[in-house]
């Protein structure tokens, strides 16, 4: 071989070579992005999992105290302490589970199943 035949064969090694690590270098940010996206999905539906069990619980003892005979009514302040949440967390647990508040604006609610709107009054 001549010395100008190794000189191309050379520089067509030296631009495979370029070729192949631009290639392994865009194959590798791809399979990170994929792989970041795909923990990234995996925390949140972990996350997603434990305060799904934490509502459910939280919903199931809501019930529990709206439906104990010994009160006709409960009050907001007592549920929201009871389940750990604020004010409007629970609101919104109660109305998931079936609940209404008083139509006194008092800050008690009740199950819908033991106080049916039908049963109020107007005062018209």
């Amino acid at each position: 071989m001549t010395e100008q035949e190794i000189s191309l064969l050379a520089g067509k090694i030296v631009n495979d070579t370029k070729f192949w690590i631009a290639l392994v270098g865009v194959i590798g940010a791809i399979v990170g992005s994929a792989l970041t996206l795909v923990g990234n999905f995996a925390i949140e539906w972990y996350k997603g999992r434990n305060q799904k069990k934490i509502d459910t619980a939280r919903q199931k003892l809501l019930e529990e105290m709206l439906q104990d005979k010994t009160f006709q009514w409960r009050n907001l302040s007592t549920l929201a302490a009871v389940i750990g949440c604020d004010e409007e967390q629970t609101k919104n647990h109660l109305i998931t589970i079936g609940a209404r508040g008083s139509e006194n604006n008092d800050g008690k609610w009740g199950l819908i199943s033991r106080h049916p709107l039908t049963e109020i009054r107007r005062s018209d």
